[in-house]
């Protein structure tokens, strides 16, 4: 599963989200061929995509105006849990969100022997 949400920049504006189970690719863009459709005039047509291979997601850029992770642009990146992308230099923010959180430096679980269980 996969989520997109629409991050407003003023806090007391709901935002929109648009959640997918099985697809394997998701395109978002102003076209309205698209799975997540934003009207806004720096969005194109077909903006960028995901797509999956087995439980990992991909972000293709499509556009001339840009896709933008941490004001770095980017053309293809591998796509983390709550990561968060700007559509052109100043437009419309996603959070994508994929529910798979990788585990670093868990410490593995202390084993208790039998006879220590009372």
């Amino acid at each position: 599963m996969i989520t997109l949400t629409l991050v407003h920049r003023l806090p007391n504006l709901p935002a929109q989200s648009w959640t997918f189970e099985n697809e394997t690719l998701i395109r978002v863009g102003r076209s309205s061929d698209n799975h997540v459709i934003l009207h806004s005039a720096v969005v194109s047509r077909h903006h960028f995509e995901l797509k999956r291979r087995g439980c990992r997601w991909t972000l293709f850029n499509l556009s001339s105006n840009g896709t933008f992770l941490e004001d770095n642009s980017i053309i293809e990146v591998p796509v983390t849990d709550k990561m968060m992308i700007r559509l052109a230099n100043s437009g419309p923010q996603i959070q994508i969100k994929t529910g798979i959180t990788l585990f670093k430096n868990i410490p593995k679980a202390t084993q208790i022997s039998p006879g220590a269980i009372t």
